[in-house]
């Protein structure tokens, strides 16, 4: 269904990205796996894509610099399908978080989905049509302690997908949100415990986490073209935590 397809995937060399990656390349696209620093990562996720036939680059840019992202959309081709799942978590009292780490959190998750979508919407647009999709989260809807800029960052994330939705529609581009709640998933050392609340599974209705997979299988249709009267929307996957 996505043959022919050019899909950029930010933050693909594991875990939600990289599952998200090769779900886009299972169905015909042409995936650029792309990370910030680890390319043994990016080229390992590539490498697997090719080896089951399908068509993938791997490229690393730091998507918070405008220059490397034009480099990035350069080197990939016609962007069809965007997918902004980078980002940085970080465990931070509110009143000892400096302005550094604020920015650092909010550069690549918010200010990357929008140096992103502004660097590949002419081409969607020249080509009448495109979709957007970025990886929010349930922290910013029921709140936890010591992750303000995360919260900050991923509602901020809905908030852009939304007007990107309303402002190009009528060039048949669309843009969401998903937001997982709890995903087992190999947790990164700066991200800090897992919030309270959030992982523990006798707190989720469903009395489970969610799968990398079934993240990755609801950014696929938002993608492609059975999501495609879907737009402006952020989709939970939370096995009931939260019931938007």
């Amino acid at each position: 269904m996505l043959a022919g397809k050019v899909a950029l995937v930010t933050g693909a060399g594991k875990n939600i990205g990289r599952a998200i990656a090769l779900s886009l390349a299972r169905d015909g696209a042409k995936v650029v796996v792309n990370g910030r620093s680890d390319a043994a990562a990016i080229e390992a996720v590539a490498a697997e894509i090719r080896a089951a036939g399908g068509s993938a680059e791997a490229v690393l840019a730091d998507v918070s610099d405008p220059d490397a992202v034009a480099r990035l959309v350069a080197q990939s081709g016609p962007v069809d399908i965007l997918v902004c799942n980078a980002g940085l978590r970080r465990q931070t009292p509110f009143l000892e978080m400096s302005l550094a780490e604020w920015r650092e959190i909010l550069s690549v998750a918010l200010d990357g989905a929008f140096i992103l979508s502004r660097a590949v919407l002419p081409g969607m647009v020249a080509r009448g049509g495109g979709s957007i999709v970025a990886l929010s989260g349930i922290s910013t809807h029921v709140g936890t302690p010591n992750r303000a800029h995360v919260s900050a960052s991923k509602a901020g994330l809905e908030g852009l997908m939304r007007a990107i939705a309303v402002e190009f529609a009528p060039q048949g581009i669309r843009a969401n949100c998903v937001a997982p709640g709890a995903v087992d998933t190999a947790r990164g050392a700066s991200a800090g415990a897992m919030p309270q609340g959030l992982g523990r599974e006798q707190g989720i209705p469903m009395r489970r986490k969610a799968t990398i997979d079934e993240i990755a299988a609801v950014v696929r249709m938002l993608a492609g073209p059975e999501g495609g009267y879907v737009t402006g929307q952020t989709i939970h996957v939370n096995g009931g935590s939260f019931l938007g």
